[in-house]
């Protein structure tokens, strides 16, 4: 693993910015991370809650400061996403797999976030049956 996704994972405090109404990925993330004794908040600029808890529409609406933030919305909401962390001072970003773009990574690098891009965050923090198959697969084929 490397020191990017090592140092994300190894913060406590996180935020997950596509969190659904209904039910997604966003939301098997956020659950899980909960799981593994993150504390976690949810973001989604279209909700007030999210499965009982509070449910934050922006970044600068967050009750603290968080050590990381999780993107699972479309890559040019990633992009807005990365100036948000920028202005608040934090400084990491996790894009989940499909949430990137080579404009939010250039940025990130250019402000000196330590972004992770390409790589699931299921994967690399114990999550159950079908992400510990693919955490198998991966460390096979040395891509892990």
């Amino acid at each position: 693993m490397t020191n990017e996704k090592e140092a994300f994972i190894a913060e406590k405090t996180l935020a997950v910015v596509g969190v659904s109404r209904t039910q997604g990925f966003g939301n098997t993330l956020f659950r899980h991370l909960k799981r593994r004794g993150y504390r976690v908040f949810a973001v989604n600029r279209l909700a007030e809650n999210i499965e009982g808890e509070a449910c934050y529409r922006r970044l600068d609406d967050l009750p603290e400061r968080v050590g990381g933030v999780v993107t699972v919305v479309p890559p040019a909401e990633t992009e807005k996403i990365v100036d948000d962390c920028v202005r608040l001072g934090i400084a990491r970003l996790w894009m989940q797999q499909g949430s990137e773009s080579k404009a939010a990574i250039a940025r990130c690098q250019e402000k000196g976030i330590v972004e992770v891009h390409g790589a699931c965050l299921l994967m690399h923090t114990g999550a159950p049956f079908p992400h510990s198959a693919h955490r198998w697969l991966w460390k096979a084929l040395g891509k892990y």
